[in-house]
């Protein structure tokens, strides 16, 4: 076997171990998808379940939730704005735009346990009706899995600063951005399921 053959053959295995991650990664989205969509029928079996307790009318505020919004959804973007910058090769347009991306999340989880706090506070927390305990379930899910993710940015930007732009740190910015589009989807669901019927 020539120098030229062997080397054609060890590039190959090395994309294909990577791209066995990148499906291994999938499949993990798509447990975690079902953990989120039992998280959303409890919450909609839940919905009517106030006890004497406030209703959703009582506790959501809607610009609340709409700057919640906000941020992640240009949380996104920026992370696009990244894995464009990885393609081209340019290491410090990636660590910027991951740096932006990572104090959206940070912002989002932020007003997340404001909202979270505000609730208990007011006598609203988890323990006090079925659809509370529904809502902080789900809505507190997806603010670990940003927390994580937000985590995992301030990783990759570690490793970008450190190892450039490698097979190993590319095919890990992959799998991370999928990660975050996921959290974005999830995120829209739950405004769209919880809050905005919940104040209208």
């Amino acid at each position: 076997m020539s120098l030229e053959a062997t080397a054609h053959g060890a590039v190959h295995g090395e994309e294909s171990k990577y791209e066995d991650r990148e499906f291994g990664f999938w499949v993990y989205l798509m447990t975690d998808s079902l953990i989120f969509a039992l998280a959303f029928a409890t919450y909609v079996v839940m919905i009517e379940n106030y006890s004497d307790g406030p209703t959703q009318k009582d506790l959501f505020s809607l610009g609340h939730t709409a700057g919640e919004t906000f941020l992640l959804l240009t949380s996104t973007l920026t992370f696009g704005f990244a894995s464009l910058a990885m393609r081209a090769g340019q290491a410090t347009r990636v660590m910027l735009w991951l740096a932006v991306t990572m104090i959206l999340g940070v912002g989002f989880v932020g007003m997340e346990l404001a909202e979270f706090s505000g609730m208990i506070a007011a006598g609203a927390g988890p323990d006090r009706s079925g659809m509370l305990t529904a809502f902080f379930t789900l809505v507190g899910t997806h603010g670990v899995h940003v927390t994580l993710g937000s985590l995992g940015i301030f990783v990759m930007i570690c490793q970008v600063a450190v190892k450039g732009l490698t097979p190993p740190v590319r095919s890990r910015l992959t799998r991370l951005a999928m990660f975050w589009h996921f959290l974005d989807i999830v995120w829209i669901g739950i405004f769209s399921v919880v809050y905005l019927p919940g104040v209208l």
